[in-house]
């Protein structure tokens, strides 16, 4: 099973986008017709997750802009 090549996020049933980037880009980085989000939105629902998940927003900013910089979506940017 593949990962979102945007966040890293597995790719199992009920996660995967929909469309023609089903096997690139999870339902959560992409939109109804399951387009890549932008870059910007992209980083603002993970900082949100990590946020969540008991890091400050510092901490979730840091860890999310150097996550980002690593995944094939997001290396040309």
């Amino acid at each position: 099973m593949a990962n979102c090549e945007s966040c890293g996020m597995l790719l199992e049933p009920g996660v995967a986008a929909a469309g023609i980037n089903a096997e690139r880009y999870c339902k959560y980085c992409t939109d109804e017709e399951g387009n890549l989000k932008s870059r910007e939105q992209v980083r603002e629902g993970m900082i949100n997750f990590y946020k969540t998940q008991g890091k400050s927003p510092e901490e979730a900013e840091a860890y999310v802009d150097s996550y980002m910089q690593e995944m094939p979506a997001w290396q040309d940017q």
